[in-house]
C-alpha cells in the first residue's frame, strides 16, 4: 500500500463516523417543529383522523396534495351532519350543515392544524417552553411527542405527536391553563407520498350547495392608517401584528387590530353600534376560542381569540380610543 493511501484510509474513516455520530444527534424540539413545518407545507398526505372538542366528536377524510398544480385539499365528515371543505387555487368554499356559520367552525375559519410561527415560539423571549416526549405508535407509524407549554395563564398549551421519519403531524391535543384537554385531533389512518388516491379530491356534493369563505377584511381597508381605538394593556408577550380601518357593507366604520404572542392571536374588533348589539355582551365561549364584548358610547367592541377567558377579558376591559 502506498504511502498516500495508507494517509488517505484513516481520513476516510475518520469522515464516515463523523458523518454517523452527527446523524446520530438527537434533534432539538425547535428543529422537530422546523421538519413538522416543512412536512405540512411540502408533502402530500392522505387520512382518517377523530377530531374531538368539548362533547363533539367527529371523524374526517382529507386529501392534501402538493404538486404542480400547487396545493389542493378536500376534506369531508364521514359521520355526524354533513360537513365538506374544499381549498385550492380558487380559494375555500364549503357546506356546513345545521345552520353552522363559518366563523364558528375551527376547521373553516382557521388551519386543521395549529400554525405554529417557529422563531416565536422557541425564541429566548418566548411565553412558552419546549419540551421533547417519548415515542409511540399512531395510525401505524411511529411518532415524537413535542410539548409546548405556556409560562402563564394568559395561553393555551400544545401536545404534539410527530411522525417519526417525516415530521408530518400526526396528532395535537390543546390544553388549557390546568392541564385539561379542550381539543383533540388525532389520524386513525395515513399514507403519504405517492400511496395517494388522487380522485378523492374531487367532491360528489352538488356545486349550488358550497358557499365560498371570503375574509371579513372589507374593501378599502388600510394597513397604514394609525389606530383610532386600542387596549392601554396587553398580557406578557402580546404585541401588535396587524391593523386594518375600512367601512362595512351598509354598517359603518370598522377596525380589527390583532395581536399575538408569536403562537396565540386576539383580534379586537371596533364597530359602530347595531340595533341588535345589545345582546352582545361580556364574556362568551365559541368552542375553543373565549370572546369578550361591551359598548364604548357609539362604539361595540369584540375580543376574541383562541385563549383563555382571562385574555380576551384583560384586553376588552382596557380598549379605549386614543386622543386626536
Amino acid at each position: 500500500m502506498t504511502r498516500t493511501l495508507r494517509q488517505f484510509f484513516p481520513a476516510a474513516i475518520l469522515a464516515t463516523f463523523s458523518t454517523w455520530v452527527a446523524a446520530e444527534q438527537p434533534l432539538t424540539a425547535s428543529e422537530l417543529l422546523e421538519r413538522m413545518s416543512s412536512a405540512m407545507n411540502q408533502m402530500s398526505y392522505q387520512g382518517t383522523f377523530v377530531y374531538m372538542r368539548g362533547n363533539s366528536v367527529e371523524t374526517m377524510r382529507i386529501t392534501h396534495i402538493v404538486d404542480e398544480n400547487g396545493v389542493r385539499e378536500r376534506l369531508y365528515s364521514i359521520d355526524g351532519p354533513q360537513r365538506e371543505i374544499i381549498r385550492d387555487k380558487d380559494g375555500v368554499r364549503c357546506v356546513l350543515a345545521d345552520g353552522q356559520t363559518v366563523a364558528e367552525d375551527p376547521l373553516v375559519a382557521g388551519p386543521i392544524y395549529p400554525d405554529i410561527p417557529l422563531g416565536e415560539a422557541h425564541g429566548a423571549d418566548s411565553p412558552y417552553s419546549l419540551a421533547i416526549g417519548g415515542k409511540a405508535r399512531m395510525a401505524g407509524h411511529v411518532a415524537r411527542r413535542v410539548s409546548i407549554r405556556p409560562v402563564d395563564g394568559f395561553r393555551y398549551g400544545y401536545e404534539l405527536w410527530l411522525e417519526d421519519s417525516t415530521g408530518l403531524l400526526l396528532k395535537w391535543v390543546l390544553f388549557n391553563e390546568r392541564r385539561e384537554t379542550l381539543a383533540r385531533l388525532m389520524f386513525t389512518e395515513l399514507r403519504m407520498g405517492g400511496d395517494i388516491r388522487e380522485d378523492e379530491l374531487h367532491s360528489t356534493t352538488p356545486a349550488e350547495l358550497f358557499q365560498r369563505v371570503d375574509s371579513r377584511t372589507p374593501e378599502g381597508t388600510s394597513d397604514q392608517a394609525e389606530p383610532q381605538w386600542q387596549p392601554a394593556r396587553l398580557p406578557p408577550g402580546f404585541r401588535l401584528a396587524s391593523y386594518n380601518r375600512g367601512k362595512n357593507k351598509g354598517e359603518g366604520v370598522f377596525e380589527h387590530l390583532v395581536y399575538s404572542d408569536g403562537l396565540a392571536s386576539v383580534s379586537v374588533y371596533i364597530e359602530d353600534q347595531h340595533e341588535d348589539a345589545s345582546a352582545a355582551h361580556g364574556l362568551n365561549r365559541i368552542g375553543t376560542a373565549s370572546a369578550f364584548s361591551k359598548h364604548v358610547g357609539a362604539k361595540h367592541i369584540t375580543v376574541i381569540g383562541e385563549v383563555p377567558v382571562i385574555t380576551v377579558k384583560f384586553i376588552g376591559e382596557s380598549v379605549r380610543q386614543l386622543p386626536p
